[in-house]
Formats: C-alpha cells, structure tokens, sequence
C-alpha cells in the first residue's frame, strides 16, 4: 500500500454511512442478488472466456461458448440431484420404521442420565418443598371433565373442493418458477457482463477519475485473480472431496451415493457450515438403511477423516494465500452474508469479502476491512518484531528468528528484522514511551535471539539453550564475553591459515560492540572465522606476531560525535594490521553520521548491509543462503 491505513476510530458519519449500506443491501436483496451472482460468476469464467478467445473465436462466441458449458456441467449436476432424490423419496416409506427406532433409542440414551441427575436431585431436596396437587381416586379430574366437555360440543364440518390437475400444475410451476426465473436473471446479466467486462472497466476507471487510474486497474487486476484463483482452487479441491466420498460410500454399500458425493462437494462451498450439514445429513440416512450403528459409525469416521486431511494438509498446499482471509474471517463474513441474502449469501460470502479486502489495499476508505478481515495484517517483519519484543515474547520471536535464519541467513534477519525492528524500539525510547522492565525485556530477548539462532550452526548443536537472563551491561559486550568464555581470549586459535581470520572492530560504545557482535555472529554462521575487538583498548590489539592472519578487518561506522575517536581507532588498526582490507558498513536508517567522503578517505570500501559484507569475504555461502543456483555462483 502506498499509503498509512486510516484509524479505526468510528465517527457519526462512519456509523451513519455503514448503517445505510447494510440497509440497503437488505431491502436491495431481490435486486443485487441476482447482480452480485453475476459480476462474481463474471470473474470466475472470465479465465475460460479468455482461454477460448485465443483459439480463434471472437468474444461473442467465446462467451457464449463459455456460458453454454458451464450452465451444461451445472444442469447436468442438477438433474443427477433431481433424480437422486426422487429415488430417495419413493424409497422413504420404507425406512420410516427404521428412522423411529433409532431416534426412539437415542432419545432414551439421551433421557435416561438426565433422568438419574434428577431423581437424585429430588432425593436431597428439601423437605419443605410444596409438592405439585395430584387428583385423588375419589376426587372430580378437571382436565378429564373438561376434555368431556369439549369433545361433547359440536364439531364444525368444513367442505373441501377436490384439487384439479390444473390446481396442481399451478402450484407446481409456481413453487419451480421462483429459482428458474432467478437463475435466467443471473445467467442474462452474466452474458452482457462478460460481453462489456471491458468497457464495464472502462466506465470504473473514468468513475475513479484519471488520477486514480493505475490503482483503479490494479485493484480490478487483483481482485479478479484472487476470486478466480480462489474459486478455481475450491472447485478442484470439492470435486475431488466430493468424488472421495461417494466413491466410500459405494463401496461399503450406502445407496445412492452418487447424490451423497454430489451433495458433500456442492455443500463444502458453504464454509465450515457446509461440511457439518453434508455429514449430518449422511449420518441420519446410513443410522436410517442400517439396523445397527456399525455401518454408520464407518461412514461418519470415514468422512471425518477425508475431511481433516483435506482442510489440514491438502488445502494449505493447494489454496496457499488465494482466499486472503483469515478463518476467522470467513466465519464472519458467512455470518453476515448469510443473515442478509440467506442461502445465496453464504455461497457468495466468501467471494464479496475477498473483493472487498483486495480493493481495501488499494482504496484508503477500505482499508480497515483488509486489516480486520486479510489472512495477515498489513505488517512488516520489522514491525512484528517490533511490537513482540515491546512484549518480551522470546520464545516466538526465536521461533521466527530460527525459521527466516534456514530459510535465509542471520545477516539477512540482521538487516531486514532485526536492527529494523530495534530501531523502531530506539524511537521510541527517545520519545519516553518505553519504561525500565519494557528495556529489560528487550535486552534478554535480543541476547537470546543472537545467542540461540546464530550459535546454533556455529556450534553444530541443535539443543535448545536456556534464556538469556536479564542485561545489566550492553548486549554486544555480553555476547562477547560469552564467546571469549567457549573459545578463549582471541574467540579461537591462532594456529590457522594465514589470512583466514575475518576481524570487526567497533568503538567502546553499546552501539558499536553490538553492532560488532552481530556481524562476528552472522559471518561465524556462514563458516567464516570471525573475531572482534574493542577498537582502541590496548589489551585487546590483535597479537603482533600474528599480522598476516586477518585479512578483513570490519569497523563499524562512525557517528558525528565520536569521529575524531574513530578516525584515531582506525589509524592504530592499518599501523597493526598493514596487509589487512579496512571495510565499514553503513547501514541506512542510522542517523547523525558524518560525511561519506569523510569515511571514505580512511577505508577501502563502503557496504550497504550486513549482506554484502557476507557476499564481501564468502561469496559462495552468501549465494547459498540467499538460495542462488551454483552454477551462478560459479559464475
């Protein structure tokens, strides 16, 4: 989005506006019904529409074409339906035995412990409860006398007509009539609209004015592709739950089951509420064909499985981000749709708030309905680390951490979350918005993020190790002492390859030793033999029988008010160091730094971020974690 999402705080205006779209759309429903049917279907076959027309044919075939098969796979599904449940109601008498029995056994199954509940209950009551008045043997029963009464009154005779063919045509072609008029309705308006879908664009993108011109398009461009993707996704995935099921229940001998396959694909198009429906529907017609409860406990398991495969481990694969809404979401949305438009609305909920969420990245008054209703809210990753460090929630963030470093490396996380997030964090302490336990839980958790992640390749150990405890000291300074306290004073041994030690050094200072510590960290996890040093200390000066070992030395960048400190730091490291490369990284959202060409006299290159110090000194690792094929980094 190319602009901040408005508040969700509500005013007069917004609720009095919100108020009249909802009633609109309810006493609208005879109207946008059909309309909303049509402009969603529009989107859905448009994919088909275009398919066809690049075979030659011209738009008014291709759409015609396109209309004239779907509404052939869409009557040839209803008409299995039709003759399903024709069969279904002939046959119906004869398991109405088997129905009561059942629903008479469950009843008492059911009854029989709330019966013991308050048998026991009357047991303990007290005493002093008035007992209900009961008629005697002797006495006069008035309900008995009353019943008398009535039925000794005389009884009205009301005289009927005989019902006429013609009478039950009529009221058979009025009951059909309602859904086929409406179905012509939805098929007329879905010609014309994919007749006009571009000059219908066209009259959008004036109607938003020629400044919006390039949003208005992307919005259309993003909203087709994700209902058709969507719907596309949905009809490949019930299709196959559909064909599951009935093939099931073929084949443990469930009649009819092609109409159970049919109902059960067409019924998942319903959220959630669907696939309770098909299954509850199911399992009252088997408990009805079955004398026992065996064949209908099989065929219930047997849903119950297909059905958390397919939304668990399939549907994750398949759908990936197509809805764009969160579960929560979709449950809403059906809530809402289905008490406007009813059926009709259920089917299309998921649909109507897809669009609205994808124009609401786009459309500023929209956009608090993406943030409330999209699959994830319009947040970096920065940001989200942001806020959960604020909240001290270490273990999710090593989680995340641990996940983006194998997907990555730790100095793309170092570059893209970490040091983004902190800076957020470094605002705010400025502006006196973070209090001392709210700094406390921000050290432990960047220690133990540093700490858990990086280390974790370079030690090769994938045990969990324990929290970091609360930082009195700076972090960098505590995650070198903890190095030093595994490998020693110079973090390893000097007996190794001449010019294999990668060197950061960083003023004394908490930016400057934690910034080096992370660098050592990201450059350690890439196999690389990093050290640090606090520049200018003089028992930390690299060991002067050993010149030739480094060959990079990394120093941080200076800020404005310790230039000159700097400047005397890197004098000291090219009189140690001669051989060594001098590099600093100047990464781009620190602030209050001196002039570039200042720095640039005093070192031999400039880098950008932590990344391309690691392409600097390990190309091939960095290619690798980056996820660069090796030929090209053979190249």
């Amino acid at each position: 989005m190319n602009f901040q999402p408005p508040s969700l705080r509500l005013g007069a205006n917004t609720v009095v506006s919100a108020t009249c779209i909802i009633a609109l759309l309810h006493f609208g429903r005879e109207v946008l019904e059909p309309l909303a049917l049509a402009l969603i279907l529009s989107l859905v076959l448009a994919p088909l529409v275009r398919s066809v027309t690049r075979i030659g044919l011209a738009r008014m075939p291709a759409v015609l074409l396109s209309v004239a098969l779907v509404s052939t796979f869409l009557t040839g599904v209803g008409a299995v339906l039709a003759t399903q449940l024709v069969t279904i109601t002939r046959d119906l008498p004869q398991y109405r035995s088997a129905i009561r029995t059942k629903v008479a056994k469950v009843r008492e199954v059911v009854e029989r412990p709330i019966s013991r509940i308050e048998a026991e209950l009357s047991a303990v009551a007290p005493s002093g409860t008035v007992e209900p008045v009961r008629p005697r043997r002797g006495g006069v029963n008035l309900a008995v006398t009353a019943a008398n009464t009535a039925t000794s009154a005389p009884v009205p005779v009301e005289v009927r007509t005989p019902r006429t063919m013609k009478d039950t045509l009529g009221r058979i072609v009025g009951l059909v009539w309602g859904p086929i008029g409406e179905a012509g309705v939805v098929l007329i308006l879905l010609v014309f609209i994919l007749l006009e879908q571009g000059s219908l664009r066209d009259r959008l993108v004036r109607l938003a004015g020629q400044a919006e011109v390039s949003r208005t398009i992307r919005t259309l461009g993003d909203a087709a592709q994700g209902v058709s993707r969507f719907f596309f996704s949905q009809f490949i995935v019930n299709a196959t739950f559909g064909a599951a099921i009935g093939l099931s229940l073929w084949l443990v001998g469930v009649p009819h089951a092609v109409l159970w396959g049919v109902l059960s694909g067409v019924l998942r198009f319903v959220p959630y509420l669907g696939v309770l429906l098909a299954g509850a529907i199911i399992a009252v017609f088997v408990a009805a064909i079955d004398p026992g409860w065996s064949l209908a406990v099989t065929c219930m398991a047997m849903f119950l499985a297909f059905e958390v495969v397919l939304a668990n481990f399939i549907e994750p694969k398949v759908y990936g981000h197509s809805s764009g809404l969160s579960p929560l979401a979709v449950i809403v949305s059906a809530l809402f749709w289905g008490a406007l438009w009813g059926p009709v609305g259920l089917l299309l909920s998921t649909p109507l708030t897809l669009c609205l969420v994808v124009a609401g990245r786009h459309v500023r008054a929209l956009a608090p309905i993406t943030i409330l209703l999209g699959d994830a809210p319009n947040m970096s990753d920065a940001e989200r680390f942001h806020q959960r460090v604020l909240a001290g929630e270490a273990d999710e963030l090593t989680k995340d951490a641990q996940a983006y470093v194998r997907r990555f490396s730790f100095a793309r996380y170092c570059d893209h979350v970490l040091l983004p997030g902190l800076r957020m964090a470094v605002s705010d302490l400025g502006a006196g918005t973070i209090d001392k336990l709210q700094q406390d839980r921000m050290r432990a958790v960047i220690a133990n993020i540093a700490e858990t992640v990086a280390s974790a390749s370079e030690s090769g150990s994938r045990t969990r190790r324990k929290a970091v405890p609360l930082l009195d000291a700076n972090i960098g300074a505590h995650l070198r002492q903890m190095r030093e306290a595994r490998f020693g004073r110079w973090q390893g041994s000097l007996d190794v390859p001449s010019g294999s030690i990668v060197l950061c050094a960083g003023l004394p200072s908490e930016r400057d030793e934690f910034l080096t510590e992370l660098l050592v960290r990201a450059l350690r996890e890439a196999e690389v033999d990093a050290r640090s040093i606090v520049a200018g200390a003089p028992q930390e000066r690299p060991e002067p029988a050993h010149p030739g070992l480094v060959s990079t030395v990394f120093i941080t960048y200076p800020r404005q008010d310790n230039i000159e400190e700097w400047l005397l730091a890197v004098a000291e490291l090219r009189a140690d160091l001669p051989e060594a490369l001098m590099v600093t990284v100047l990464l781009p959202y620190d602030e209050q730094l001196p002039k570039r060409a200042l720095v640039e006299e005093h070192v031999d290159m400039i880098l950008r971020s932590f990344e391309e110090g690691l392409a600097f000194v390990a190309p091939d690792r960095a290619a690798q974690a980056n996820g660069a094929p090796a030929r090209m980094r053979a190249a």
